[in-house]
């Protein structure tokens, strides 16, 4: 009996494009085996087949956009349910910690695009690059063309160019050569995570397009840590933790209201910043597979106790790899800690089009003069990286003045 497979919830995701067809009428196939590949800007993901059978019909095309509930193929199989099959997506959404936004897809039909057989996110990609789709080999499955494949011919025409045109219009960046390292010892390739793979060429477009500065500071957490803990010893009896990242992220929205340019974008034409009202924080999560950045949305309408609640609920979706797209996007400001792990200060990468990201490592108790004397304190150790395109130095060591102050003093926190 035939069955009806059908394209699965996939989230908020709606008129998905198919970017591989991955059987062919006649097919044998067992349960769970991937029937076609989709890809928005944020994810990509297979639909397995839900039983074992033959492909007795296919009903959609590459290039086709499809949302839940339509019909991909028909599935012959012996003793199958006739019932639509319903099927989960095998990759979670990636973060925007790491993806900066892409392009909308133009039409397709230019030359060097038309015949490329590439997803519209690399299409789009290959845009901002000015790389001639056409040139380019493909190492993805039935030699589509991935993010990665981009990247290589871009390095391998910068390669190329002349010394002579270097000389006069400035050189590109020379690629890292091609070592054999087998010679030294042994060696294994072992395969990137997907979510690697995909904001790797993000941060390097942030990190070549944005002239990045860091700021480092230090801020006096001792009386705010005590009030935390109780807090906290509190919050636990209700299932949650308060930890010091909800009482940064309070801090920084305060701060991000007295010094908007932190909380702005560039506007396209380069000439303007986009002054936003809405103070929606990002905050990097730490994964298996990887890095990924959920977003606290209206964190300026939400006290410590909520924002705790925020920062638990994503974080354990962010675990589970069960993150929506809705979940991390929007974020005007980022927030980077590894006070967990240990640190003193770093460089962290501004997630474009934001301007500026926080980075907290541990804190430590350190000796201060108080005027009359060395006392201990715990001292938060604060790195601000900034786009000095939107923000100047003068300007980013007072937003740390006033981040330091509001960690200080709690108090100013109600404000």
């Amino acid at each position: 009996m035939a069955i009806e497979v059908t394209v699965p919830d996939i989230g908020d995701f709606a008129d998905v494009p198919i970017i591989s067809i991955l059987v062919s009428v006649g097919d044998t196939i067992a349960a769970e085996d991937p029937l076609i590949e989709l890809e928005s800007d944020k994810a990509t993901m297979e639909v397995p087949s839900p039983a074992a059978g033959v492909v007795k019909e296919i009903k959609v095309f590459e290039g086709d956009n499809v949302s839940k509930g339509a019909l991909i193929l028909l599935l012959e199989g012996e003793g199958a349910p006739a019932a639509p099959a319903e099927a989960a997506p095998t990759a979670a959404p990636v973060s925007e910690a790491a993806l900066a936004p892409a392009a909308a897809a133009a039409p397709v039909m230019d030359s060097g695009f038309g015949k490329a057989h590439a997803s519209p996110s690399v299409r789009a990609f290959a845009r901002q690059l000015d790389v001639d789709l056409s040139k380019v080999n493909g190492s993805g499955r039935k030699g589509r063309i991935l993010r990665e494949d981009v990247t290589k011919f871009l390095k391998s025409t910068t390669a190329a160019a002349p010394s002579a045109a270097g000389a006069s219009s400035g050189m590109g960046i020379p690629p890292i050569p091609v070592v054999d390292f087998s010679k030294f010892g042994p060696v294994e390739d072992v395969e990137m995570p997907r979510i690697k793979k995909l904001s790797g060429p993000a941060l390097h477009r942030s990190w070549l397009n944005i002239p990045h500065v860091t700021h480092n500071d230090e801020a006096d957490i001792t009386e705010l840590d005590k009030y935390r803990k109780e807090m906290d010893t509190m919050a636990k009896e209700d299932g949650y933790r308060v930890t010091l990242l909800s009482f940064v992220v309070k801090a920084s929205v305060n701060a991000l209201k007295q010094h908007w340019e932190f909380n702005s974008s560039i506007h396209p034409d380069g000439d303007k910043l986009i002054r936003k009202s809405y103070y929606n924080i990002g905050f990097a999560a730490d994964t298996p597979n990887g890095l990924v950045v959920p977003v606290i949305k209206d964190a300026d309408r939400k006290g410590i106790v909520e924002i705790s609640k925020d920062l638990m609920e994503l974080s354990g979706k962010a675990r589970a790899g069960e993150l929506k797209s809705n979940d991390m996007q929007g974020a005007t400001f980022t927030i980077s800690s590894l006070g967990g792990i240990g640190g003193t200060h770093f460089t962290p990468i501004v997630n474009a089009p934001e301007v500026a990201i926080l980075g907290l490592t541990r804190s430590k108790m350190a000796p201060v003069w108080n005027g009359g004397e060395f006392v201990p304190r715990l001292m938060q150790p604060l790195s601000l990286s900034y786009d000095h395109r939107a923000v100047d130095g003068a300007l980013a060591a007072r937003f740390c003045v006033t981040l330091k102050t509001l960690l200080g003093d709690m108090r100013k926190l109600m404000w």
